[in-house]
């Protein structure tokens, strides 16, 4: 017994080396067979090889033989590490280094450079390979790019700018400035313009369901329809109650534009919302029509302190972080995705899926349209700017400042 189990560990030893994990199986399974009763066990002791492998081999012999006809007309060799073609890689030894040279970031704009001026593509790289000698094509380009630790991608947003250094500071004086003045029951509300939207029958990203075969025509060219122009939509969105209202201008986005809108929230849902408010908080980006230098942002501010009587607190986002304004990603994008696949016919239609967008947690939303004139370029003079009841905030008063009711005593 012991002798059987040495000859078949001697030729498993002399074997193994160039044995795949197939033709192990194959060759234990028959080894088993040739022994007899009790086979498959001596296999195992010798060889170490499980014995479900032995049963799983002796299963494979058997279908083997059964079509052995057939098997004979094909060639299931199995190709040893090495054989066939050599790759190109190692017969041609400048490609991967040329490939990798025309592929460099810093290529796009390099006046040394012949794809100084073109996309990378797999076609144009193959070209550019040929014309240096190597016998490419675009699919073998796509395989050595691959082996190179390179893939497809599109650009993606994630740099701010230079962060600045109170950057933090500032989220953390209008998260606390927003908790005080809810405790006291004082609206807080986050403004801005959302993307102008061209009026027409003009291509807008998404679907929706249509009947197959039927989508909605539009026009192959985003040109402004002269008549219908675009639409400015203002956003004021309550913090608090989880409302909002839009403003739909047709003329400029202007800040006499942008406090228009917040007026027109104010009279229609934020005087109803708050009977009791004296102070309002505006949380705003720094940029656009509502910057933090804009002379006219701080004069039409202070008229509708006047109006309405209410002292206006404004707090700015600091630089490059407009996209955390809460309005954004709270009454914007529900907005577009309300309106995705659709065509903004005319002003109506873009009124109306505006003020239909709701959402799960409870979002309402009103719109109006603004055909009102707002011209833009407006000069404010230092003497305007004199007549300000403007304070400033110890921290950041660039940031964060607050303009009184001239008329309050």
């Amino acid at each position: 017994m012991h002798d059987v189990v040495d000859q078949v560990r001697q030729k498993f030893e002399m074997l193994r080396s160039v044995m795949d994990e197939r033709v192990t199986r194959l060759w234990a399974a028959a080894e088993a067979l040739a022994l007899g009763r009790g086979g498959s066990a001596l296999v195992t002791a010798a060889t170490g090889i499980r014995s479900k492998r032995v049963w799983l081999g002796k299963r494979e012999l058997t279908d083997l033989a059964a079509s052995a006809p057939r098997a004979k007309a094909q060639d299931q060799r199995i190709r040893r590490p090495g054989a066939g073609r050599k790759r190109l890689v190692d017969t041609d030894k400048t490609l991967l280094s040329d490939l990798e040279a025309l592929v460099e970031p810093v290529t796009r704009g390099d006046p040394e450079s012949s794809l100084r001026w073109t996309t990378k593509s797999t076609s144009k790289l193959a070209n550019e390979l040929r014309e240096k000698g190597h016998k490419v094509g675009p699919r073998t380009v796509a395989a050595l790019l691959r082996k190179l630790g390179y893939s497809l991608q599109a650009p993606k947003k994630t740099l701010e700018g230079r962060q600045h250094p109170d950057r933090n500071a500032q989220f953390e004086h209008i998260a606390t400035e927003t908790k005080s003045f809810q405790a006291a029951n004082q609206p807080v509300v986050s403004v801005d313009t959302k993307k102008k939207e061209l009026v027409g029958d003009f291509f807008n990203k998404g679907s929706e369901w249509q009947v197959k075969g039927e989508p909605v025509p539009v026009r192959v060219h985003d040109f402004v329809d002269a008549d219908l122009g675009k639409a400015i939509p203002y956003g004021v969105y309550d913090v608090t109650r989880n409302e909002a209202w839009v403003s739909v201008g047709t003329d400029h986005d202007t800040a006499a534009f942008a406090v228009a809108s917040l007026e027109r929230w104010w009279i229609t849902m934020g005087k109803k919302a708050y009977p009791e408010a004296t102070d309002v908080l505006v949380v705003a980006d720094g940029g656009g029509s509502n910057s933090v230098r804009g002379r006219l942002w701080k004069t039409s501010l202070q008229d509708l302190a006047d109006k309405t009587g209410l002292i206006l607190h404004v707090s700015h986002l600091p630089p490059g972080t407009s996209k955390w304004n809460k309005i954004e990603h709270r009454l914007f994008s529900h907005i577009g995705m309300n309106w995705r696949g659709r065509p903004l016919v005319n002003h109506e239609v873009i009124v109306n899926l505006i003020a239909a967008t709701t959402t799960k947690s409870g979002l309402k939303v009103r719109a109006k349209l603004d055909t009102r004139r707002y011209p833009a370029g407006l000069k404010v003079s230092d003497d305007e700017m004199a007549t300000l009841q403007l304070d400033r905030n110890d921290f950041h008063g660039e940031w964060n400042y607050l303009l009184r009711p001239r008329n309050r005593s």
